[in-house]
């Protein structure tokens, strides 16, 4: 029998496994996709692991739907913050490790407010119109005059499948300036 707990932030949904004791079968990368299908499973874009770690207060992996680990997620490192919180192993203030390094949380007391530090940005490089950065996850970013009028599975796989991205995959993000801000639609690898 699995124990997990099913957690989503801003529409990402995962399930999370208290793996401290380390027996989860991490490596069972079939297993993990069954627990991910939405329609013979539990149902999630990624399972997350939380395990002990030496140097922080605990550590975070991150799988993809597919079952490959993959790298740092914002939206779960978020919500296994949460989850650590409601385990009794951290209360306001703390740090875990994850595939891309430490990164710092804060919580809200009596609240399920989340404030997670992600990696710093060093590098953006221009293709053409867009832009390729890495957040702790790969990321292709385009500027479009309208989010709403893209076509995004058709137009993020061309991207996502091209000779350049195929084999690792890249999120890709659509962005349209509004205002005093943006909309962003994303296509997330490892999701498809």
């Amino acid at each position: 029998m699995i124990v997990f707990h099913k957690y989503q932030g801003t529409g990402n949904d995962f399930v999370i496994i208290d793996d401290r004791n380390e027996t989860f079968d991490f490596e069972n990368e079939n297993l993990i996709n069954k627990i991910c299908d939405r329609k013979l499973g539990v149902g999630a874009d990624g399972l997350i692991l939380l395990r002990n770690s030496k140097d922080s207060d605990f550590k975070m992996i991150y799988y993809n739907a597919d079952g490959k680990e993959s790298t740092m997620c914002g939206n779960g490192g978020r919500c296994i913050a949460h989850f650590a919180r409601e385990k009794g192993i951290i209360s306001t203030n703390a740090e875990f490790d994850a595939i891309d390094g430490v990164h710092l949380i804060s919580l809200v007391p009596g609240s399920d407010i989340v404030s997670l530090a992600m990696s710093n940005v060093n590098n953006i490089e221009l293709i053409e119109k867009d832009g390729f950065l890495n957040t702790g996850s790969p990321h292709y970013v385009r500027f479009v005059d309208d989010v709403s009028s893209v076509q995004i599975i058709r137009d993020a796989h061309e991207i996502r499948f091209s000779p350049r991205f195929k084999s690792e995959g890249v999120n890709i993000n659509f962005v349209e300036l509004i205002d005093d801000g943006i909309y962003v639609r994303t296509y997330e690898r490892g999701v498809e």
